[in-house]
């Protein structure tokens, strides 16, 4: 193993080429890469998230910036004060290192991760660590966020030579940006089982120094078996596998490690994935009549609900946290991201559709509420994310979800009415508390808090349902739930007035893609136009402010300045294919909310631009960055993993499927059975680390529907119908509104639909498959019963 424990005994460990790569590789999930911190040693570490600090003492700070305050990265700006002689990635870095021979100190994290600032606070604060990483090294930090490909490479070398990967993540490079060693996160001093981060640089400099040779030709060796073995191509494969194999493996293995009691698919920490959800919801559609299509259903809707329950969901605010410390779902890590909104009311609008319970619609508008109010830019785009910690009180230093937590003093004083009625003498906060699983010594276990900031502090999870407290107190279901909507209320306007958690006020184009999405399937599901319009907006900021005309490319960020203007850095930071896959799923589900053919024209032009920059001609699928943005890197790599994201290739085969069938174009549908084929491998081997794809798999393998609507798009019965196609989950489809108008843009691309007629000119549904339609139906009951049978 690499990182702290490769440091203890003689000297420097090396890799050996071929050796620990399963590591990377296993994929039994994706939840080894979603941590914020894998830590290289035996201690146990609490999980958490750190905004900018200004509590650390004067004298450890410095007080001329550094480079980094030129950019525009919230965490590359939280480092601009370190005494250390930060550069950002880029040319000026790596010729240094050339020229002086010094080897690159990598460091990589987020604005709202924990780690990443608790090693800003105890080493990069630090003089003397700031002294060696100024003089013998090229210190270099990078916002993953920003350079997905620099993070993606890196990270496949840590995950491959140590036990795990995560954040910070810290490696060291020869100077022309091959790895020589990494690890996570690295205590400031020696432990009884931890090599500290002074003892590391040390040795590191000695070792450069005294056996250079020798540590690059191992960093050679272990590149080039990387490269191997990150290979992803279809090599001499000519079709993608069985999706029936497929799914089922991918099933069985979700079933084995699934939560009989507390849902979701570990003991912990748990993160919501909502992939996995996705996955099983579409095995049950194909799967209804059997056993394991149930147990499918009811594995996705029992975790969804007690997601929903737990206290990973902000009852009081609204929206997700990142993840729970236990398995319970009670405890989590307070962070809360942009993308885990966008994908979870997705998941839980496809629960409402499935199970017609109005407790899944309420927690997706719930989540987008939160968005609205929390992660949104006046000019339509979405904030990348909210920190876990934040000073209980002004001044003070910040703590793991102080401004989450809640005491049952300040609950008993905010809530102090009693509520008539009841069987015994009861006030409105012990209402609350009870439901909520509130106590006197606060709810959270010492484990889960090993630094006891949160002592005496609770989490509200919801304990019991409304029938149950209404009946322990011998009142009236609806009395109760007005009762816990009122309290909950005063909690949010009280909240109000703690200081906030950090805001990462960075926007980035894939995942205001996924908030697009969110928005508009979410909309479009509950019949909310208002809902539908965030995504109008959210698509109107992209095209307005992250895409270039000129050259038909994305751009990969935007910040929000001063006045509610948008900034770029400069040069920009150009898109990365995830950008393009997230923002063209986003249109096409735009598209089909709105039925403005314009955003499905912009949703072509951006992947004819995704297929020139990122399509591998060769091996098939897509690369994750440009060529040209790469240069220099050791690794051109295929994201091949479904983790707290999907991967952009499992994204884009769907997209690929539904382009064709707007279109008709056969060479998406051809770069689709490429793109499956070269994936092939990886499926067959971990079908669990790819359940998104193994989704695209069987949409290719059963034929997407063509629902095609004949009518005026304002006119009531048209919109009767679309509400209805729209109330049915059918994830395999393309919904086509046909006005009539032979020469509209989807008229040209399909000339099969001039030939569809509306009967006796009312609203008239066709579904089409291979261009052989069903017979016409005006009345959205048989509508149903063509897509429902």
């Amino acid at each position: 193993m690499l990182g702290a424990r490769a440091w203890l005994g003689r000297g420097l460990l090396l890799p050996r080429a071929g050796s620990g790569f399963a590591a990377s590789r296993r994929g039994s999930s994706s939840r080894d890469k979603d941590r914020s911190v894998t830590v290289n040693s035996t201690v146990p570490m609490p999980v958490g998230g750190k905004g900018s600090r200004t509590s650390c003492s004067p004298s450890t700070l410095q007080k001329v910036p550094n480079r980094l305050i030129n950019e525009k990265s919230p965490y590359l700006l939280q480092h601009a004060y370190n005494p250390v002689d930060w550069y950002p990635w880029g040319q000026e870095a790596f010729d240094k290192a050339r020229k002086e021979n010094k080897p690159i100190f990598l460091s990589v994290g987020y604005s709202t991760c924990h780690w990443c600032h608790m090693m800003e606070e105890e080493s990069f604060q630090n003089e003397e660590i700031g002294r060696l990483l100024s003089e013998d090294f090229v210190s270099v930090k990078v916002d993953r966020e920003e350079r997905p490909d620099v993070d993606k490479v890196y990270m496949t070398f840590v995950q491959a030579t140590s036990s795990g990967g995560g954040w910070p993540m810290n490696v060291w490079l020869t100077p022309n940006l091959q790895p020589i060693v990494g690890g996570t996160y690295f205590p400031p001093e020696d432990g009884l089982t931890r090599v500290g981060f002074r003892t590391v640089l040390l040795r590191i400099r000695e070792q450069w120094k005294q056996n250079r040779n020798t540590l690059l030709e191992n960093s050679q060796r272990v590149t080039t078996a990387l490269l191997a073995r990150s290979e992803i191509s279809m090599g001499d494969r000519q079709v993608p596998p069985s999706a029936a194999t497929m799914n089922s493996r991918c099933f069985q293995q979700l079933d084995e490690g699934y939560d009989e009691e507390y849902g979701g698919f570990a003991e912990a920490p748990k993160f919501p994935t909502p992939v996995i959800l996705n996955f099983l919801f579409s095995y049950w559609l194909s799967h209804r009549l059997t056993q394991d299509g149930s147990r499918a259903q009811q594995m996705a809707l029992h975790t969804l609900k007690m997601m929903a329950n737990g206290g990973i969901r902000d009852h009081v605010g609204q929206g997700f946290h990142r993840y729970s410390t236990d398995r319970q779902w009670h405890i989590p890590h307070f962070e809360k991201m942009l993308y885990d909104q966008a994908q979870l009311a997705v998941a839980y609008s496809q629960a409402f559709q499935i199970s017609g319970d109005e407790f899944y619609s309420d927690v997706a508008k719930g989540i987008l509420q939160y968005v609205a109010r929390n992660l949104s830019h006046r000019s339509g785009g979405f904030y990348s994310a909210e920190d876990a910690d934040s000073p209980p009180e002004r001044g003070m230093r910040p703590k793991e979800g102080a401004f989450y937590v809640w005491t049952v003093k300040e609950v008993q004083q905010l809530l102090p009415e009693p509520v008539l009625g009841a069987t015994e003498p009861l006030t409105s906060g012990q209402l609350l508390m009870k439901h909520y699983g509130l106590t006197e010594a606060g709810n959270i276990s010492p484990s889960q808090d090993p630094k006891g900031e949160l002592k005496g502090q609770n989490v509200l999870t919801v304990r019991y349902s409304l029938e149950l407290t209404a009946a322990r107190f011998g009142l009236d279901v609806d009395a109760v739930r007005t009762l816990l909507n009122t309290g909950l209320d005063k909690l949010f306007q009280a909240r109000k007035h703690r200081p906030k958690p950090h805001l990462d006020s960075k926007m980035l184009a894939a995942w205001n893609g996924l908030m697009v999405s969110g928005y508009a399937v979410t909309g479009a599901v509950l019949g909310l136009e208002r809902l539908i319009t965030y995504a109008i907006n959210g698509a109107k900021f992209l095209k307005r402010h992250m895409f270039d005309v000129a050259s038909g490319r994305l751009m990969r960020t935007c910040y929000a300045g001063p006045g509610g203007t948008i900034e770029h850095s400069n040069p920009p930071c150009w898109g990365f294919l995830e950008d393009y896959a997230f923002v063209v799923r986003g249109l096409l589900d735009l598209y089909e909310a709105s039925q403005e053919s314009s955003w499905l024209e912009w949703a072509l032009r951006l992947q004819d631009t995704q297929d020139r920059l990122f399509w591998d001609s060769r091996g098939g699928g897509y690369f994750s960055s440009e060529a040209e943005l790469g240069a220099g890197l050791p690794l051109r790599l295929k994201d091949d993993q479904d983790g707290a994201e999907p991967s952009a290739n499992s994204v884009s085969a769907h997209n690929l499927l539904r382009l064709h069938g707007f279109t008709g174009h056969k060479d998406w549908m051809d770069k689709c059975v490429c793109l499956l084929t070269a994936f092939s491998e990886r499926m067959r081997r971990v079908p669990v680390a790819l359940p998104e794809m193994v989704r695209a798999l069987s949409a290719h393998q059963q034929t997407l529907k063509q629902i095609v609507i004949c009518g005026d798009p304002q006119a009531k019965d048209t919109k009767a119908l679309l509400q209805c196609v729209h109330s049915i989950y059918i994830p395999n489809k393309v919904l086509i509104l046909a006005n009539g108008d032979p020469s509209s843009f989807l008229s040209r691309q399909l000339p099969f639909l001039s030939t569809l007629r509306r009967l006796e000119d009312r609203a008239t549904a066709y579904v089409c498959e291979d261009q052989a339609c069903s017979m016409p139906v005006t009345e959205p009951c048989d509508l149903r019963k063509l897509l429902h049978p």
